[in-house]
């Protein structure tokens, strides 16, 4: 595979009052052509503030190094026209809140054929015929009255679908997706879903998948990536990473959600709370609520391991702990060296909201 887009070291600091607060900590990843990579992480982990670096849609002010790549061009350095371009065509975003990126004045119409006037050159009569085309292509049916209506006037639904229409009007290489289903209900969310995945496969393009769910993530992606504090602390393929985490803070989050495969009497929650990069201890970032927490974890920051062929852990006792990170607590409090620092609880459903 050719990655698309490559992510080496980034890092991401903004200004709060008289001070720079870390947002992100040397970011690794990349993108192959045609494939999907997931972020999955609590909320402010970083995986917003990663799509919107690769947007270059920072908060005035940010200071950004490392580097990111997209098709061996160097995207921190793109000024101008080139900028443009590259939003304009070679990457999209699907944001969370449909009805928050569309201006409420404005009809869907001129919504989706602005691009494709402005940037593809394409002629109004042309630009109108093609958004009938990717309603129609996204299920929306009466399709010519849609571009007369405004946004208020469409459910959140069909707004989306609207958002995945003016996404892909442009043919991009890349979709970036911010949870572009958390704001609708299960039916909802699955069509659209299906509907994403359609277009992705038709016209071949690689997408950036951010969600809280990891059972949507092992559906959609073919790579999920773990952040925590601003850090990546796995990565793996989709498939696996349910089955065999390779951190605790992964295999936290897998034993927060309900199976309805096995019956259980309390879901085990995670103690504490979520961490951001500039609160981050000097050791490892998760080691406070961390149940295999030890000494040397809060001693050192922890660099990011290869382990085996399965993927990558941010975690010392990666190697050790593999295979007993989904074993109930009552069997793996023994091989911690030392407890975690108590910390108050937080449920279930904070830890993978």
């Amino acid at each position: 595979m050719t990655a698309l887009l490559e992510i080496d070291d980034l890092t991401v600091a903004l200004p709060v009052g008289d001070e720079r607060r870390t947002v992100l900590r040397n970011v690794s990843l990349s993108v192959d052509e045609g494939r999907t990579v997931g972020l999955v992480g609590e909320s402010g982990s970083g995986k917003s503030m990663t799509v919107r670096a690769i947007s270059r849609l920072l908060p005035p002010g940010a200071q950004t190094t490392g580097r990111i790549r997209f098709d061996d061009r160097e995207v921190l350095d793109l000024r101008g026209e080139a900028l443009r371009r590259y939003r304009a065509s070679d990457v999209a975003m699907i944001f969370q809140d449909a009805r928050a990126h569309t201006n409420p004045v404005r009809r869907i119409g001129d919504f989706l054929t602005e691009s494709m006037i402005l940037n593809a050159r394409t002629s109004r009569r042309d630009a109108t015929r093609r958004a009938i085309e990717l309603l129609e292509s996204v299920g929306i049916t009466d399709p010519e009255r849609r571009l007369r209506q405004y946004p208020h006037e469409l459910s959140g639904g069909l707004l989306q679908r609207v958002m995945i229409a003016a996404a892909v009007a442009v043919r991009p290489r890349l979709i970036l997706a911010d949870e572009p289903t958390t704001a609708l209900d299960v039916t909802t969310q699955a069509e659209v879903m299906a509907i994403l995945m359609r277009m992705q496969r038709e016209y071949g393009m690689a997408m950036m998948f951010i969600t809280h769910d990891l059972e949507l993530a092992s559906a959609v992606c073919d790579e999920t990536v773990v952040l925590y504090a601003g850090e990546v602390v796995e990565q793996q393929r989709s498939a696996h990473l349910h089955r065999d985490p390779l951190h605790p803070y992964t295999a936290a989050l897998v034993q927060a959600r309900p199976d309805i495969a096995h019956r259980a009497e309390r879901l085990l929650s995670v103690p504490g709370h979520p961490t951001t990069a500039y609160e981050a201890p000097e050791g490892c970032s998760f080691a406070p609520r961390c149940r295999f927490v030890t000494d040397a974890c809060r001693a050192t920051h922890p660099p990011l391991l290869q382990i085996g062929a399965a993927g990558t852990s941010r975690c010392i006792r990666a190697e050790e702990l593999r295979g007993r990170l989904l074993a109930p607590p009552t069997e793996t409090a023994a091989s911690s060296a030392s407890a975690p620092d108590p910390a108050p609880a937080v449920s279930a459903e904070e830890v993978t909201r």
